[in-house]
């Protein structure tokens, strides 16, 4: 159970997906891979949806895929035999979640208000779905009922899009937003789903926020170092500012006062999540040195090198926010 909720949470947004015609599944599913989202939400609001999860995970084994709208335990079951991995309701119905917990199922049963959240943690749950999410007040009305329950996580789900997915994740108790903005149902109807995979693509761009945070260069000593990073301040006002082991010239170029990583220096590409980043970058087949994670003291990751490098740079993700 745990790794499922841990994947879900790597991947940042879950495609909440409604289909009509099981043969469009397979090209939705290399859509939502290619755009580099490999997981979704089949929602059984049609006969089609347990066929759909089947053909998914035929074609993209190494998909996540989870079964919403779910309410009884016979849809449980049909969703289970066809390769669900997870389940999603709209409310929090208690034989449903019964079933799941004592069959180590994950699940994530709609929760609205505070006594919702109570009868979660009853049953045993530490992450539900916040829905509909913005009817009920969006973020605010969650951080708000969300505080007395320090044990329960999130997935709001209901009006997310890439007006407010940021705004979203950027508390900490939300481990995950359910969102169907990238995978609408006028494009599966229409087959459009090259929009669908450039609609997927822009959502990662969003919550990860990729960004150049600074350039490192590499100085065989300190003196040169400083040496460096005043003529940078000199010529384009970028005002020093010394470390222990490096000078910054402003917040833009970082000058090592011994050499690390690489011959010519570094380049540090900024985000939102450094491990959502990661996740998505290993997706991708990019491997990092573990024994480079740097860690914040609240035990989230603050930067990462890559193996690889480029053009004769390493580079490192580093948090920005």
């Amino acid at each position: 159970m745990d790794q499922i909720i841990s994947k879900i949470e790597q991947f940042g947004i879950v495609p909440v997906v409604k289909i009509r015609e099981a043969k469009k599944a397979e090209a939705l599913a290399q859509a939502l891979w290619e755009g580099g989202l490999p997981c979704a939400e089949i929602t059984f609001r049609t006969d089609a949806a347990a066929e759909e999860i089947r053909r998914m995970k035929a074609s993209f084994p190494e998909m996540l895929i989870g079964a919403g709208t779910v309410l009884t335990t016979a849809q449980v079951e049909e969703a289970l035999k066809a390769g669900a991995e997870f389940i999603v309701s709209p409310g929090l119905n208690p034989e449903v979640v019964r079933y799941c917990v004592e069959n180590e199922i994950p699940v994530l049963p709609g929760c609205s208000t505070p006594s919702d959240m109570e009868k979660a943690l009853c049953l045993g749950l530490r992450v539900v779905k916040f829905f509909p999410a913005e009817a009920n007040g969006g973020i605010k009305a969650l951080r708000a009922m969300a505080a007395p329950y320090g044990e329960l996580r999130f997935m709001p789900t209901g009006g997310i899009s890439e007006k407010n997915i940021r705004e979203y994740l950027a508390f900490d108790r939300i481990l995950a937003c359910g969102g169907s903005w990238m995978v609408p149902e006028a494009l599966i109807e229409s087959d459009d789903f090259e929009e669908i995979r450039r609609l997927t693509k822009e959502a990662v761009c969003t919550m990860l926020g990729f960004r150049l945070a600074h350039v490192g260069i590499n100085c065989k000593e300190e003196a040169e170092a400083i040496q460096t990073a005043k003529l940078l301040e000199r010529l384009f006002f970028l005002q020093n500012r010394e470390t222990p082991g490096a000078v910054f010239a402003a917040d833009a170029v970082e000058v090592m006062k011994s050499p690390y990583l690489r011959t010519n220096g570094h380049i540090a590409i900024g985000t939102y999540s450094v491990e959502r980043a990661k996740a998505y970058l290993e997706r991708k087949e990019v491997t990092f040195l573990e024994d480079s994670v740097v860690y914040r003291e609240d035990g989230k990751m603050q930067a990462v090198y890559m193996k690889e490098e480029i053009g004769g740079f390493a580079v490192h993700l580093v948090r920005i926010l």
